[in-house]
């Protein structure tokens, strides 16, 4: 039998025209979105803890923050003390140990000493010496140097400055909708997945559309991953990095919540889509467009790619590109162990060739 006809037998049940490609993506989007939107009514019921938890590295890294700046004042103001031979409000190094161990903030403030006296003459001691020093001081303008220097401490829990802030009233609303559509998308992630690769095999030749049922689950495994990834990993190096200019330049963050809620989407979409790279490699080599000579033979050009993509699908900062980076170079190198030790199926090819 010639070779024209027997691809033709082979292929006669499996092509499909562009019309009915765009009726099977049709499809597929819509029942993808009908699962979002089933998820995301789900969401609705957990919208409020959600917020709570996606706020937690950003409120974490305002904590960090204004911790090291009450240190670095406090520091400077007793060694200025120390320097000009006045007498110290508490040990520096015991001052830094208690703001890390219990998390407190220090407000300097300045009380009148007599003030504080009155305050307690009740007993006789402080009575008396209020006495002399209100003699002292009769024909004397009161000053700065007169006031005596205190340290007032509270929890940084109550601080202002480390609650993220909206700017409008209905921008809370709004937030809690955002974050219930994020559950939403990711309770329904595995139904999306399934149609996306659907949609993929419908366009495949038979003995390719088993190469889905395998890439599902691995997809899904490592979209989660990545998106953890950024989410427990990511978030405080990245963020301790860009507060570290707020310091440099002294000028304090102030973030709203839905600028940090649109971080908190893009930065796991970004690692959970790159994350996708091995099964991407996988499909290609077999379908017969790369093979593993030829991931082997552009690996510096692979890695440039992957470092230049990483570039643009995070934030304007190197931190979080090497830790995208990073892990996807090690990906590539995985995709290739995949394509070179996963067994391979027999083509239908082979079979006709006999």
């Amino acid at each position: 039998m010639p070779r024209n006809q027997r691809d033709e037998n082979l292929f006669q049940n499996t092509t499909m025209t562009f019309g009915e490609h765009l009726e099977e993506l049709r499809d597929c989007l819509f029942k993808a979105l009908l699962g979002l939107a089933v998820g995301f009514v789900l969401g609705l019921a957990v919208g409020a803890p959600v917020v709570e938890l996606i706020q937690k590295p950003l409120t974490d890294a305002l904590a960090s923050y204004y911790e090291k700046q009450s240190v670095e004042k406090i520091e400077a103001k007793l060694a200025q003390d120390k320097a000009g031979g006045k007498s110290l409000p508490g040990d520096p190094d015991q001052i830094a140990e208690m703001i890390a161990r219990d998390h407190l903030l220090a407000d300097e403030v300045y009380v009148d000493p007599v003030e504080l006296l009155e305050c307690l003459k009740s007993n006789k001691e402080y009575s008396d010496r209020l006495k002399d020093i209100r003699l002292e001081r009769r024909d004397k303008k009161l000053g700065k140097d007169d006031l005596v220097r205190l340290f007032l401490w509270r929890s940084i829990a109550e601080d202002a400055r480390v609650r993220t802030k909206s700017l409008n009233a209905h921008e809370a609303f709004m937030i809690y909708i955002k974050a219930s559509l994020l559950v939403g998308a990711m309770l329904a992630s595995p139904w999306i997945f399934y149609q996306i690769w659907s949609f993929v095999a419908a366009g495949l030749y038979g003995h390719e559309k088993q190469f889905v049922h395998v890439f599902l689950p691995f997809s899904l495994a490592l979209f989660f991953a990545g998106a953890a990834l950024a989410f427990f990993f990511v978030f405080k190096p990245v963020l301790n990095f860009l507060f570290s200019f707020n310091s440099w330049l002294g000028i304090d963050p102030d973030p709203r919540i839905s600028e940090w809620l649109g971080f908190v989407l893009m930065l796991p979409l970004g690692f959970g889509i790159s994350f996708q790279l091995p099964l991407v490699m996988l499909f290609l080599e077999r379908i017969g467009i790369f093979d593993v000579e030829a991931y082997l033979s552009r690996w510096r050009i692979a890695i440039l790619v992957i470092f230049t993509l990483a570039m643009f699908l995070t934030p304007a900062d190197p931190t979080s590109m090497l830790l995208m980076a990073i892990p996807l170079t090690v990906l590539y190198f995985g995709g290739i162990l995949l394509c070179r030790y996963l067994p391979r199926s027999r083509s239908p090819y082979d079979e006709n060739e006999q």
